[in-house]
């Protein structure tokens, strides 16, 4: 079959057989200094709003640990957020990402309290106002190794640090960590002549703490305190050995949902740094459809 060859097409030559136009004249201005800037309005709009601003940023981050890896690269989630006074219209959404890429600048975004003070503090000034708050979600990795052979993985959980500015009351810290964890029914190993049934359950906590007190080890305080009262911990490699002792061990450790969640609200008890916390335990029930889940919340001010 022979064709004929044709003349092909720019790329403006495409772009205009496909239906792109030029832009149209226009007669607003064009220079920063000269448009109009509706944010900055100055008149009574009714409320003030105590958190205006944007979520779900993602942005790289490194997470310092006090356990290895001590410095690591990872991607995290951002929401940051300002106070708004009841004679302003809104806020310059975009000073908040411009921000972030400033810290971002210096050494990369390190997930330091003191860093994340800093920056909290810095998106208040930037929009003049009294308050600021900033949550970070990220996955923490954790080397661990198996209970018998030290055999070494990479484990990981999810971290949370949310963070707010107050002009008169200073900064406030609010760590949260989620991690996943074996559980052994001790119903089914009462009731049983032999075995019992478990299964992988989470443990979810939040904690607002003294950041002089506590410092960099939150997240550690959290881990252990979620990890050390269930039946079992989790690992990234088990050979025979290790799994072995892991089996024996929830067996001999059998926890309700109800049990894991006393236990770690315990454990969050009695760390003296911790002022108020939540427990949230779920199980993925291995012989029943739905989840069984506990829930304790801690204000030990009052």
């Amino acid at each position: 079959m022979v064709t004929t060859r044709m003349k092909w097409p720019t790329k403006e030559e495409r772009h205009t057989l496909f239906g792109s136009v030029p832009p149209a004249p226009g007669t607003k201005p064009t220079q920063k200094e000269e448009m109009v800037d509706l944010q900055n309005e100055d008149k009574d709009f009714l409320f003030s709003i105590q958190a205006v601003g944007v979520s779900r940023v993602k942005h790289p981050i490194v997470v310092v640990s006090n356990n290895d890896p001590q410095r690591q690269t990872t991607i995290a989630e951002f929401t940051m957020t300002t106070s708004l006074s009841r004679e302003q219209k809104g806020i310059n959404m975009s000073r908040l990402t411009e921000v972030l890429h400033e810290f971002y600048e210096k050494e990369g975004f390190v997930l330091s309290l003191e860093n994340i003070a800093a920056f909290t503090k810095e998106l208040a000034d930037r929009m003049n106002q009294q308050c600021a708050d900033v949550e970070v979600s990220f996955p923490w990795f954790i080397e661990r190794k198996s209970p018998v052979l030290k055999k070494a993985g990479m484990m990981h959980a999810k971290g949370t640090l949310k963070v707010s500015y107050d002009e008169t009351k200073g900064i406030r810290y609010r760590g949260g960590i989620e991690a996943a964890i074996t559980t052994l029914c001790p119903c089914s190993k009462e009731i049983s002549e032999y075995s019992a049934h478990n299964q992988r359950g989470f443990v979810t906590v939040e904690a607002d703490f003294d950041g002089h007190k506590l410092g960099e080890s939150w997240k550690e305080c959290l881990l252990g305190a979620a990890e050390s009262n269930a039946s079992s911990m989790l690992y990234p490699v088990l050979k025979r050995p290790d799994e072995k002792a892991v089996t024996e061990g929830a067996y001999e450790n059998p926890r309700f949902v109800e049990d894991l969640a006393r236990l770690v609200a315990a454990d969050l008890y009695e760390e003296e740094a911790i002022t108020c916390f939540t427990v949230e335990c779920r199980n993925e029930e291995s012989i029943h459809l739905h989840d069984a889940v506990g829930r304790i919340e801690i204000n030990k001010k009052e």
